[in-house]
């Protein structure tokens, strides 16, 4: 049994990061009253971005270029989420429609300078990924110890952590309450002096931001390279966790996670006694199959914030 937690522990860890990630920005987007159905083209900016600094400058930061990848794939996806602002909050556009074109727009960008720059529909593998390894002495504590914090990525941790801050940050700050008014109420909040229009920008470019770091994150863990085919539906899941999490950002780990865990079942089943039986591409599709059982199960029983996907024009009722 240890063997096996061991075995399967880190794995979901280590699928459900960028998931958590990206369901972060979803909530703080929807928090605020913006649908992002965009996260996927986030995520997708963010894994070729992340990528191609990798292979640009592994040699000048050594070491350093993952974490130096990810936080630029960061800036650039919470740049490229303005378009989403700016269509959904000043020009008043259809936020879901909005959204699809980002996946469309980033998902061209990237095969697009792909292949101009590296004359094939992918780009070549990094040198310098992010690597398993020890958590020092938290590795040596009994029982625990192996399993959570033996070979696994830094990355899958961050994730976790970021979760409890962006919670701090929605419930036990003056920033968070006013974000979350102009997402349940906007008339009320502009009346009392908060400004709408600037606290959903803000929330659209936090949630391209974290978009931008989950691709970054997915590219450099698990793929290693940028291609058409490096983020698919990772996105989607992301915001179904963000739907299934209640958008809460603890609920939306939690979520994560349990996707996390469906995605690494066409790993570790065959460790598994009760799957090692299945076929394979039954493994595969569990995590859009859960997905889909999960939202329908429980999507009636969440409720949005009110103000979710409704544009805002100030003197409107």
């Amino acid at each position: 049994m240890m063997d096996l937690l061991q075995s399967i522990i880190p794995t979901v860890l280590f699928y459900s990061a960028p998931l958590i990630l990206t369901a972060l920005g979803g909530v703080f987007s929807e928090r605020s009253g913006v649908v992002n159905i965009g996260l996927e083209g986030l995520m997708v900016m963010g894994a070729f971005v992340g990528i191609v600094f990798n292979l640009a400058f592994a040699d000048v930061f050594g070491t350093w270029t993952p974490w130096l990848s990810i936080l630029v794939a960061a800036l650039v996806s919470a740049v490229f989420s303005i378009i989403h602002a700016v269509a959904s909050v000043s020009l008043h556009a259809n936020q879901v429609v909005s959204g699809v074109a980002i996946n469309m727009l980033a998902l061209g960008i990237g095969i697009y300078l792909t292949k101009v720059w590296y004359g094939k529909g992918q780009t070549d593998m990094v040198d310098q990924p992010f690597y398993t390894q020890n958590l020092g002495f938290l590795a040596d504590i009994p029982i625990i110890g192996p399993i959570f914090f033996k070979g696994v990525y830094v990355t899958s941790y961050v994730a976790i952590i970021l979760a409890f801050v962006v919670w701090y940050v929605l419930y036990k700050t003056p920033f968070g309450l006013r974000l979350r008014a102009v997402g349940e109420h906007p008339m009320a909040a502009d009346t009392n002096g908060i400004s709408v229009t600037k606290m959903r920008y803000i929330a659209v470019i936090l949630s391209g931001a974290l978009g931008g770091l989950g691709g970054s994150v997915f590219a450099l863990t698990i793929v290693s390279n940028f291609s058409h085919s490096t983020i698919v539906g990772q996105g989607f899941m992301a915001l179904a966790a963000v739907i299934f999490g209640k958008w809460h950002p603890l609920g939306a780990m939690g979520a994560a996670l349990f996707f996390g865990f469906a995605q690494s079942l066409s790993v570790v089943g065959g460790s598994i006694p009760l799957l090692q039986d299945i076929p394979q591409v039954f493994l595969l599709i569990a995590p859009y199959v859960l997905t889909i059982l999960a939202l329908a199960g429980f999507i009636g029983r969440a409720e949005a914030p009110k103000a979710n996907g409704v544009p805002y024009i100030k003197g409107s009722r």
